[in-house]
């Protein structure tokens, strides 16, 4: 039992949230991934992987959350540059050999295992920014510097992530807003920045629309614009199709995740029961939840949602009882991060937001998400550990108080105790009293 206390130490909670997505991550991509089966011939393989990267994950949250939480500010050091040379070369290579997976330049390949450079570049930007913020803190907010800073940082990583995957990067862009909001930056400064972006960026979206896609194919850094311009156009057009005509092979993946969440019911077909699996190219990944809501129904998808809920709100608590601003700025970083990522997958496969590459974190099977991700839970675990230790020497504060107040009563009662013998040696009254006494007997006899 000490051996357990031991190895998950940190927040509760957070620990059942992780183990509670690793399960249904495990039952759902078991399900989903008939695809690879299918194209393998393997049975167990996909299965057997994605387990393996989830033990080892777990490996990874148990060593991180053992780390104090000081350490992380080191990362960025060499996350940092390493990150933005990784990008820098997916992205090159993409250009001059034209190696691309499904029409992107988002993964390397080192020594036979393929990982995204994106997945570090996110985890650098996040912890970065919290130590701007936290060391740039003064009593009436962040210091101007920090926004300047934190706009370089990540607007490097911005335009080197985005022609290759857009959707990360504006996600990412929008959780570094969100935590200069809460960590105080001006406010001036930061609509004032989103206004002139949201202009530029509506001008330039609307010279490129009208022209043709096909023309920007081989432009450096437009190449994917066909993609882009395809998928908001077809989430936007509201033009009703009769049933007898709709082309489902035209979009397959909106058309079969739909089918999966209309099909499906209150308590779902139940796990492995799926039927859209087979036809959703991604329903490992990127419609993963499609398939949850499929065989688990409508109390599965629910439940999904509440956990990442449910994991923004624990580690809001974290960072409420935090005495220092680096580490409350840290786990809100990524629990924003985790939870954004989250929502916009789910989005996604309910037809809310046009289709992006996001996987959902901690669920979807990936490699180099995965153990990201659950490098995320094990910063978040070790500052708990960190808070759960602040409140350890608050109680023993309390205590020894509580033990000095006591002394202090039990010393007061012990003196007032002390008291009646001295007052009866000291008064005159009852002396006086006695002595009449003594004089009304003599007298009497």
């Amino acid at each position: 039992m000490d051996l357990l206390k031991n190895i998950f130490k940190g927040d509760k909670v957070i620990w059942i949230i992780f183990l509670c997505l690793c399960l249904i991550s495990i039952v759902e991509v078991f399900s989903a991934a008939s695809t690879l089966t299918y194209k393998s011939g393997d049975h167990w393989g996909p299965i057997t992987q994605h387990s393996i990267i989830l033990m080892v994950g777990a490996v990874v949250v148990v060593f991180l959350h053992n780390v104090p939480y000081k350490w992380f500010q080191v990362f960025p050091v060499f996350l940092y540059p390493t990150s933005l040379v990784l990008l820098a070369f997916v992205t090159l290579m993409g250009i001059i050999t034209g190696d691309r997976v499904n029409g992107a330049a988002r993964w390397m390949s080192f020594m036979g295992l393929q990982f995204q450079p994106s997945e570090l570049a996110k985890m650098a930007i996040i912890i970065a920014v919290s130590f701007i913020l936290s060391k740039r803190q003064d009593e009436y907010g962040a210091n101007p510097n920090a926004f300047k800073y934190i706009m370089i940082l990540t607007g490097l990583v911005f335009l080197l992530i985005a022609p290759e995957n857009l959707s990360t990067a504006m996600l990412l862009f929008g959780v570094v807003c969100m935590m200069m909001f809460i960590g105080r930056v001006s406010s001036k400064k930061l609509f004032g920045m989103l206004g002139i972006l949201a202009l530029v960026g509506g001008v330039a979206v609307g010279i490129l629309m009208a022209i043709p896609a096909k023309t920007l194919h081989n432009t450096p850094g437009l190449h994917r614009f066909e993609t882009w311009q395809n998928r908001v156009s077809g989430f936007f057009k509201k033009e009703e199709v009769p049933a007898a005509k709709f082309d489902i092979d035209k979009d397959a993946q909106i058309a079969h995740a739909r089918i999966a969440i209309a099909t499906s019911n209150v308590v779902g077909k139940g796990p492995g029961n799926s039927i859209q699996r087979d036809f959703l190219s991604q329903a490992f990944s990127d419609f993963i939840f499609a398939i949850v809501i499929e065989e688990m129904g409508l109390i599965g998808g629910v439940f999904v949602v509440f956990l990442y809920l449910w994991l923004l709100m624990r580690a809001g608590k974290i960072a409420q009882k935090c005495d220092r601003t680096f580490p409350a700025f840290l786990v809100m970083g990524i629990a924003l991060l985790l939870v954004s990522q989250a929502i916009l997958n789910m989005m996604v496969a309910v037809g809310l937001f046009p289709v992006t590459g996001q996987p959902l974190p901690l669920v979807s099977k990936g490699g180099t998400s995965t153990l990201i991700n659950c490098a995320y839970i094990g910063m978040i675990l070790s500052v708990s550990r960190y808070t759960a230790h602040l409140e350890e020497l608050k109680e023993h504060d309390a205590q020894i108080q509580l033990q000095i107040t006591t002394d202090a009563v039990a010393y007061s009662e012990a003196q007032t105790a002390a008291e009646p013998t001295a007052q009866i040696l000291n008064n005159d009254a009852k002396f006086e009293d006695e002595n009449d006494y003594l004089t009304r007997t003599v007298d009497e006899r």
